[in-house]
Formats: structure tokens, sequence, C-alpha cells
């Protein structure tokens, strides 16, 4: 039970203060935010130990923030170009709500949910919200949600890693927001895009512009989300993957487009890949928005092997699977290197094409595979009887509805223990409810059945 809160300001000085425009990966998602309307904020809840401690909690707050000029950074968006401001010094809020022992997780839930829907005023508040949850006096729980606008995910994760580091004098590690910023107005940068975008348009140019028909089953609010967790699909992933050589995130992009391709008729499915760009030079440990789409085109026809709508042809067996999971292999390869360009240009891009073909290209369909090293094979891959066995674990659920959201087609993958978890975001106006459910299962069924009937 909720019994009082209290508000500290916790001060911040730190290296580095001036006006930039945005990055490409923050123009990226504050253009999703606009389109949205949703906050897009990120983070989650601790559990704390006994030894914490308040002053603790206010001291780290302030030491991150100094360190991180993500954290310290505003942004004035009504103006053209919108642009980020990093101050050198200020405070933040750190809020402290005090419960009661059996009331302290629903307390530091309804903190958490206030914080993630309640949109930053971007233009006067700083992009950090910490919140402590206490009971006589001693932290239960911290509460965390940073603006997406200012880190992604993997700038959560280099965040973390960065905790041990706060005393250090050395600047923390990887590119800086305002720094890059003003990189991609280079040259270099400028070519860089350009050669990306020229990716996307060969790609998009030729491809069918329709991805979907009319839902039969519209529902309010519009946008469903269905959960399938799955420890045969995990192990069948491996399997596949092992007995192709390409990487598990491969096999579950083909499994993907097989399981599209036969519920909507249409072929090729496409995909736009969430891209870290964590792998390029300074990226890798920065902790702000590098996030951006790549174009991924999966054809799921092989040789004469074409799949229709309803069809559970295409072979699942007899390596018809791990025949699509090598061309994704090349094509996801491909959207990941040109996964890094102007958003501008980009749109710029598509409009041009939708000009020239008389008609827009659907392309509202996105993968997010947030698995990290749990998506890596093990040294000895699953036998087929362990497949088998895991199958009676899958369970499926309906969750959460929405009045909007991004795309038609929205999967996200998460590692759960020995399992994999698939939440797909659909358009009920566009998908039905029972299609959005057979592509959950078709996910799986593609890639068990191809574990299970190995070639030959």
């Amino acid at each position: 039970m909720h019994v009082a809160t209290s508000r500290l300001a916790v001060p911040f000085h730190g290296d580095g203060a001036g006006t930039a425009p945005l990055t490409w990966g923050q123009w990226e998602i504050w253009q999703t935010m606009r389109r949205t309307g949703r906050t897009l904020n990120i983070g989650g809840t601790v559990a704390l130990g006994p030894d914490a401690s308040v002053a603790e909690l206010a001291g780290t707050l302030g030491r991150l923030v100094s360190r991180h000029q993500a954290l310290r950074t505003r942004f004035s968006l009504a103006g053209e170009p919108p642009r980020q401001i990093l101050s050198a010094s200020g405070a933040v809020d750190l809020d402290v709500i005090a419960s009661t022992s059996d009331g302290a997780a629903a307390a530091a839930e309804a903190l958490r949910s206030r914080y993630e829907f309640t949109p930053f005023d971007l233009a006067t508040e700083f992009p950090v919200r910490w919140g402590v949850v206490t009971v006589d006096g001693t932290p239960s729980h911290l509460v965390v949600q940073y603006s997406h606008l200012a880190v992604d995910g993997f700038g959560i994760e280099a965040l973390v890693r960065d905790l041990p580091h706060l005393a250090d004098d050395a600047p923390a590690g990887g590119v800086r927001p305002l720094d890059l910023a003003h990189r991609q107005a280079l040259p270099a940068e400028r070519r860089h895009s350009a050669k990306s975008l020229r990716h996307w348009e060969a790609a998009l140019r030729d491809l069918p512009a329709a991805r979907f028909g009319t839902s039969d089953d519209p529902r309010t609010p519009r946008f469903w989300e269905v959960v399938c967790h799955s420890p045969a699909l995990h192990l069948a992933l491996q399997v596949v993957a092992a007995r192709a050589g390409v990487e598990t995130g491969h096999v579950l992009l083909a499994a993907y487009g097989v399981a599209l391709s036969r519920v909507t008729g249409r072929t090729p499915s496409v995909a736009q890949v969430l891209v870290s760009n964590r792998f390029r030079p300074g990226f890798a440990d920065a902790v702000c928005h590098l996030t951006q789409p790549g174009i991924c085109v999966i054809d799921v026809s092989i040789g004469d092997v074409s799949i229709g709508a309803g069809d559970g042809g295409g072979g699942d067996g007899g390596g018809y699977l791990d025949a699509v999971a090598k061309r994704v292999w090349r094509a996801a390869t491909s959207a990941y290197l040109h996964g890094y360009y102007d958003p501008a240009d980009h749109r710029a891009m598509l409009d041009r094409l939708a000009a020239d073909r008389g008609e827009p290209i659907d392309i509202s369909c996105f993968v997010n595979d947030r698995r990290g090293p749990a998506a890596a094979l093990p040294a000895v891959p699953p036998t087929a009887d362990q497949v088998r066995a895991a199958l009676p674990g899958t369970t499926l659920r309906w969750d959460r509805t929405l009045p909007t959201y991004d795309g038609t087609f929205y999967l996200q993958v998460d590692a759960a223990d020995a399992a994999v978890d698939l939440a797909i975001w659909a358009d009920t106006h566009r998908l039905s409810p029972a299609q959005v459910e057979a592509c959950a299962r078709g996910i799986e069924s593609a890639a068990v059945d191809a574990a299970l009937n190995p070639p030959g």
C-alpha cells in the first residue's frame, strides 16, 4: 500500500555541453513516437537487497547522469531541424515512495507503469526517471525508466556494464550522441548513408507492394498481442542452425517468413529487422540510441515449391527450411550492414519509389530478436527426441491490446528459461486474431518440423 511520496533533487556535474541536430538513431525513434503516439519509455524494476540505502541510490544516480551525456540531454523538437541540448550541470529527481511490506511490490509496479506511460517533457525534463520504494525507511525496489530518445536496449546494457566504473576518472567508453551528430554530417558518413539507401532501394524496387489483405475479424482496440512460449522452438532452432551452418537467428527469420507467407498467401515475406549497430567502431559501449531498421526480403519459394495461403506445402522436411535459412543468412547480413542511414533521406527514398510505382510499398513488418547470448549454438546440438519431448511445454496466450502500434506485424523474440518467447503485435484490421495465432504457431511448427525431418 502506498503511504507517502517525497522527491529528492540529485545534482550532476559532467563534461561537455552544447547543441547539435538529432543523430540518425534519435531521429528514427522520434519519428516512431510521433507516428504511434506512444511514449516508448524503456526500463524496469529491480528488487533490492537489505543493504541498500536511499543516499547510496541517490549517489549512484548522480554519478551515472554526470558520466553519461545521453542522460543529461534534452531536446528541442518544435523547431526545424530538431536539436539535442547537452547540459554540463543540473539536477534530476529521485522519487521516494514509502510503503508497507505487503504493498511494496504493488507500489513499485504502479510507479513503473506511471513512469512508462507518462510522456517525458523532452524540452524541460532530463530523460531519466528513478524512483525507490521503501519499507520502514529501507529501499525494497528501484524503478527506472528512460526516454527511448536517449537510449535503446543495448544502451541500457552498456549503462549497466559501466556501473562498476562510476568512480573512474577516465570517460565512459563509446561514442557520445553530440559527437555522433556532428560526425554524421561529415562526407564519409553521408556516403555510408547513401550506400545503405541504395541497398534498400534495390531490395524494394521490384517487391510486390501489398503484404496483407483485409481482416474478416477486426477488433477494437485495433492492435492485439499474442505471446507464445516454446521450449521446443528453442531446441529446434539449434538443430536446424547447426545442420545448415547458420545462426539460430537466421533459422528464426526463415521460420517467420514461411509462417507469414502461409497465412497471407503472399511471397516473398519482408521483415524490417532491428539493427543494433553495436558492431560499428566505437558503438559497442555507447550509451545512446543507435538502433535502426534494416530491410530483409525472405524468398520462401525453393525450386518449383511455392507457398500459398493456408498451404502446409513447402516441404518442411528434406532440407526446405535449411535452404530458406541459408538465403536468409545472406539477406540478413546485408540488412545489418545497411541498417545505418539518414532517416530523412530514407523517407524521401520511400516516397520517390511510391511515386515511381504509383503506390506505396508496404514494409510494415518488424522482427526484433532480443535473445542476445541465449541465441548462440551449444557445443552439441539437441536431438530430435529432445525437441519432440519439449513440445508439450508450448503455451500461447493473448495479452495486451492497444489502439495503435508500430506496423501491421511486429514480432519480438526474447530468451526465456530454456525456451523462446514470441510476442506478436498485429493489426486486427489486416490480420484476424486467428491468423495472428496461426503465425505464432506456424513459426514454431516450421522450425520443429524441419528439426524432426532432416534432409535425406
